[in-house]
Formats: structure tokens, sequence, C-alpha cells
């Protein structure tokens, strides 16, 4: 199993008693997120996995604004799970599920998905995720959206992309060359690189949200 996740709780930030980790960028990135995403979930009813949620801050927020949607979190890393389990039980909503243990190094992410719950995704978000990991977690969380999105259901993907093989803001560059210099299966990808995967799976991108700090919200539908 491939170990690629950036842990949080380890860079001297505060860490609630009961396991509640606090991502800085949740304050800086949550409600452009939202805002990015909401007219696509507007209406919709089911459930959504959130791969990757790291600290759980994420999914309590969406929770929050989608009564009608039932939301699965999910990450790899142990203290992670612990987090997004505290930060559930915390915001005391029901439509927040137990963490997933979600490889997406393996196409059928878990074994509770693979047995049959949560599937007929009405959504999948994840976010700063696929650049931070090996290519092959990018061909995971595509080979799952195909195979666990119901034909109305969509992906959200947000993070650094270049366009065209070239990145967006110097500061994607530099970021990107640093990412490589510590891993060199990391570093920031190509939107069309990232399109093709989701052909492979059925899937399209219909819609690009420019993002403050030079990110992008990509979304993905069925052909």
């Amino acid at each position: 199993m491939a170990e690629y996740v950036v842990e949080f709780g380890r860079d001297g930030g505060r860490v609630e008693p009961d396991g509640r980790l606090d991502a800085p960028a949740f304050h800086r990135n949550h409600e452009p997120l939202w805002a990015a995403i909401e007219r696509h979930l507007a209406g919709l009813a089911g459930d959504v996995v959130e791969v990757g949620s790291g600290t759980g801050q994420h999914v309590v927020h969406f929770a929050r604004h989608t009564p009608n949607l039932v939301w699965w979190p999910s990450d790899l890393n142990q203290r992670h799970l612990k987090s997004i389990e505290a930060w559930r039980v915390h915001s005391g909503l029901l439509n927040i599920r137990a963490p997933l243990r979600v490889d997406l190094a393996d196409p059928d992410w878990c074994p509770e998905m693979k047995g049959g719950t949560p599937t007929d995704l009405a959504a999948i978000f994840c976010a700063n995720v696929i650049h931070i990991a090996p290519w092959v977690v990018a061909e995971g969380l595509f080979a799952g959206a195909g195979r666990y999105l119901r034909p109305d259901g969509k992906l959200f993907l947000y993070g650094p992309f270049k366009r065209d093989g070239k990145h967006t803001a110097l500061s994607n560059a530099v970021f990107d060359t640093s990412l490589r210099e510590g891993n060199p299966e990391w570093g920031v990808r190509d939107v069309g690189d990232v399109e093709a995967l989701a052909r492979a799976v059925g899937l399209r991108l219909v819609d690009a949200v420019d993002m403050p700090a030079n990110n992008l919200t990509l979304v993905f539908a069925r052909l």
C-alpha cells in the first residue's frame, strides 16, 4: 500500500483532546469551495463520498448546507480518520457517516464499497490529493468514480493544475518543483491528463472554476 498522505497534526497545530485536528487551509478555502460546488449539488439527494477528507472539517461544512445528502468522509491515514470521526461527533449532524478507510491506489477503494455501501453516488469530492500522491492514485480515483457514480453523479476535483503543459502561475511552478524534489512521483497535474483519465471511465469535464491561490475546481459528469 502506498504511503502518500500528507499528515495533519504533525506541524505543531492545535489538537483537541478528542482528536480533532485543525487545517489552516480549511479556513482559507471552505467558502470558495462551497461556492464552486453548491450549484452542482442543488436539488440532489443521495450519498456523497469525500475522498481524502484530511481533518474532516470540509465534510462538516458541506453537510451542514445539504441536509438531503448523506456524506461519507474517508481517508487512509489513521490520525486523520480519528479527527474526522471526532469532527463528525462534535458537529451533531445526522447526515455524516463514520469515516471509511479508502486507499485510492486500489480501484475498489475499500471493502465496504465493494460490498455495496455506499454506491450509486450522487457525487464524489476530492480536494488537494492527486498532486501529493503517485499518479496511480489519480488513476484509482477515476476508476472508482467510473464505477460508483450514478448516471447523474458528479466528481469534484480541487487543487493546483497545469493547462496545456504550462503552469498557470509562477507560485504553482515553484510548488511543483518542491513537490517533485521531495518525491518524484508527486507533482502538479495537467488538466489534459486528468481529462484523459475521465474519458477512459466514461466521464467528461463539464466545468472548471477558477479558485483563489491559482487553484481550480474541476467538475466531471457522465458522457
